[in-house]
């Protein structure tokens, strides 16, 4: 993916008129995609990096959905570095100019605020803002080829709306969502699966259901063996912090024990 970047950057120093704004807009996409592997390899460095990539060459498109677009990834970035005033900064940046925007720049704007309003403690913003882009879900009909996950992904709204109230430490209302998602997301999604599995592990745990967390874990343990996923290996630490209150009974040594292979894979 970055050698193909490299080469559209390579054509980009020649291309004139209409023929640049194109190579632009598909410079940025393919650098937002380079972005998202890094940041799901947990490479944060590299991850940056290609962020601040793909906002100069969306700032350089003159395109208002691609800068929004590319504000919204730099958001992610600093939600995985547990950064919610930053989230909240960069996301209100891109809401000031909605107006311009098609609905689907602006639900990435708003559910990724609420990630940062999860980081800041503020639930009844999360709920707002989640409400607020399913509410626009139903308007989203353009034909962009990139940020298309709110279309793609089954019950992606509840799964943002999941994952920020296991921020908040709202384990019994995280579970009861996580198994709402579980039921829609199809068996073939292995890696999204894996990653939703040990979220509603660690909310289990949160809603001090221990036995319950270790169980679900004996499944997510497996996927992250088979996909090498290190999203779902960050996800498995979590789950592991939440476990320490039964670190030296015999649901903490099961868990351990189950997760040796994970971190054998590592």
């Amino acid at each position: 993916m970055s050698a193909q970047y490299q080469l559209i950057d390579k054509l980009l120093r020649s291309a004139k008129g209409e023929t640049r704004r194109g190579l632009l807009r598909v410079g940025a996409a393919y650098a937002a995609l380079v972005g998202w592997l890094y940041q799901d390899a947990g490479d944060m460095d590299g991850a940056a990096l290609w962020r601040g990539v793909t906002q100069e060459i969306a700032v350089r498109s003159r395109d208002p959905h691609l800068i929004g677009y590319s504000l919204v990834n730099q958001a992610r970035v600093r939600t995985d570095l547990g950064d919610g005033h930053a989230v909240l900064d960069l996301c209100e940046a891109v809401l000031d100019d909605a107006d311009r925007l098609v609905p689907k720049v602006r639900i990435m704007a708003m559910q990724q605020q609420a990630h940062g309003a999860s980081l800041t403690g503020e639930r009844g913003l999360v709920d707002q803002l989640i409400d607020q882009a399913d509410r626009l879900l139903p308007r989203v009909d353009d034909d962009l080829p990139w940020g298309n996950a709110c279309r793609r992904t089954p019950g992606y709204l509840e799964v943002q709306r999941a994952t920020c109230y296991g921020r908040l430490g709202l384990g019994a209302e995280a579970g009861a969502l996580w198994s709402q998602v579980l039921a829609i997301v199809p068996e073939t999604a292995r890696r999204d699966r894996g990653v939703y599995m040990a979220r509603q592990a660690t909310a289990a745990a949160a809603a001090r259901e221990p036995d319950q967390a270790v169980e679900i874990a004996r499944t997510v343990a497996t996927i992250a063996v088979e996909t090498r996923s290190a999203g779902m290996r960050r996800e498995l630490v979590a789950l592991e912090r939440a476990m320490r209150p039964w670190h030296d009974a015999p649901v903490g040594r099961d868990l351990a024990e189950i997760l040796e292979p994970v971190s054998k894979g590592s």
